[in-house]
């Protein structure tokens, strides 16, 4: 046997994913970030002010992970940390001026990623690809419920019933 008949959609999925995320590395690169830095930035000016805590869980970047990219964007002159006065176990993490610019350019370099990730594609195309990527998401865990089947659910395909 020399394999499957048809490339695995895992596979296919995976060498797409690579490469975006690639591409997206290197656009924020240019832009003077990095994912990290983009992922701190734009949590912290969701919400403008958090704790460490709070921007681990937001972030997905946990430990001394978290920790590294922090004391990099503080010498960096970027964000700023200090203790919370209410909870001196926690640390409060604030944008910088520095910090500001950077998330602008960072989003303009996101932007222009995500408009060029669009090209060719059509609004019913984007939503026929977030509706199947939220299938496979749940299929992966375990979930085939049809819940969160992202923004086509409400109009699902006709399959003709068997007699």
């Amino acid at each position: 046997m020399y394999g499957p008949a048809r490339q695995p959609l895992g596979l296919q999925l995976t060498r797409v994913s690579r490469s975006v995320s690639r591409a997206f590395d290197d656009a924020l690169a240019q832009a003077g970030g990095s994912l990290p830095v983009w992922l701190v930035l734009i949590s912290l000016k969701s919400g403008q002010l958090a704790s460490q805590r709070e921007l681990a869980d937001a972030v997905g970047i946990h430990g001394a992970t978290l920790t590294h990219h922090l004391n990099a964007m503080e010498s960096a002159g970027l964000v700023t940390r200090r203790r919370d006065p209410e909870n001196r176990r926690l640390h409060l993490v604030e944008v910088t001026p520095d910090g500001d610019a950077l998330f602008l350019s960072l989003r303009d370099a996101a932007v222009a990623f995500d408009e060029r990730l669009r090209t060719g594609l059509t609004e019913c195309d984007v939503g026929q690809l977030e509706t199947l990527l939220a299938r496979l998401g749940n299929n992966c865990q375990g979930r085939t419920d049809g819940a969160d089947r992202g923004p086509m659910a409400a109009s699902p395909r006709r399959v003709p019933r068997r007699a």
